[in-house]
């Protein structure tokens, strides 16, 4: 058995235990010591002077992008917290490590993040890993919303919900106008835009690859959040686009064979590995998590 579906395994036992954590929507992922990651130049870029036609540069982005002003949710955000050694943003610091380490032996830049069904806390990943990512030296970081049936990001981040991916898909804006620029340095942020009623179709349109392919020179990291990969098939068109998927497993409350379903569905693209939300911190950690609602657990790894 794969280290997935090991992973999967763990979390269909732990809610048949009745584990699971008391503080709502966090990440849980393997712990290991991180280790110093390389610091990355202020010009940085996955193709720095080999752009191709038509792409954006980061510098013009960052020029002209909307600058509305954000209000991120501390309730979510990690990073905000006034305790720069809180648990929950070391366990954001080790899932980006090993990203890193991933991104050593294959190209990885876009990554999906999605879940088997709603309510398993993919977005919150999301919205933390973008932010442990850009939290590296010179490092730039596409965050964007890709969920244009239930899109959440933008409330998260406390930022304007339009214009975004639905009025570019639909040809209504261009990427200046629906990318805006956020209170971290390169950190910038694409919202989902107005509702649609044919996000499916606008998904797997040209026009989407369009823009990663325009979008891809211009940031090191390209982090983009989904609907839940079993109800629609939004989230399996999109990984078909992306680099890497990961699957978020909520502790005590998905199904195995939900999980394990949403890897079959997700089997066209490169299933990086599994984040294991919501354990029960005191069960793995004793005293010294005892006050956190976060604690390390499943592992991302290259297997699918």
């Amino acid at each position: 058995m794969s280290r997935i579906h090991e992973a999967i395994k763990r979390a269909e036992q732990e809610r048949a235990a009745g584990q699971g954590a008391g503080g709502g929507e966090v990440a849980a992922i393997e712990t290991e010591v991180e280790k110093e990651l390389p610091s990355l130049g202020p010009n940085l870029g996955p193709n720095k002077g080999n752009l191709h036609p038509g792409a954006l540069r980061f510098e013009d982005v960052w020029a002209n992008g909307s600058r509305p002003g954000w209000k991120p949710d501390p309730n979510f955000l990690v990073f905000s917290n006034a305790n720069p050694l809180h648990a929950g943003s070391e366990e954001f610091r080790t899932l980006r490590s090993r990203l890193y380490r991933i991104r050593e032996s294959q190209a990885l830049q876009a990554v999906l993040i999605s879940s088997a069904i709603p309510a398993e806390g993919k977005t919150v990943v999301a919205v933390n890993l973008a932010y442990a990512l850009v939290r590296q030296k010179g490092c730039r970081v596409l965050l964007v919303d890709g969920d244009l049936r239930a899109p959440r990001v933008h409330a998260l981040l406390g930022a304007p919900e339009t214009p975004g991916l639905s009025e570019y898909l639909q040809q209504g804006a261009g990427e200046m106008e629906v990318i805006q620029r956020g209170p971290e340095e390169g950190l910038c942020f694409v919202p989902a835009g107005k509702h649609v009623t044919h996000a499916s179709e606008l998904i797997s349109s040209e026009r989407m690859k369009q823009f990663l392919e325009r979008v891809k020179d211009a940031f090191d990291w390209i982090i983009i959040d989904s609907p839940p990969a079993l109800p629609v098939a939004d989230a399996s068109v999109l990984g078909g686009l992306c680099d890497g998927v990961l699957l978020v497993v909520k502790a005590n409350s998905t199904p195995a064979e939900a999980s394990q379903k949403a890897c079959r569905e997700l089997q066209g693209a490169n299933l990086l590995g599994v984040v294991l939300n919501s354990v029960e911190e005191a069960a793995e950690y004793g005293s010294y998590y005892a006050n956190s609602h976060y604690v390390l657990s499943s592992p991302v790894s290259s297997q699918k």
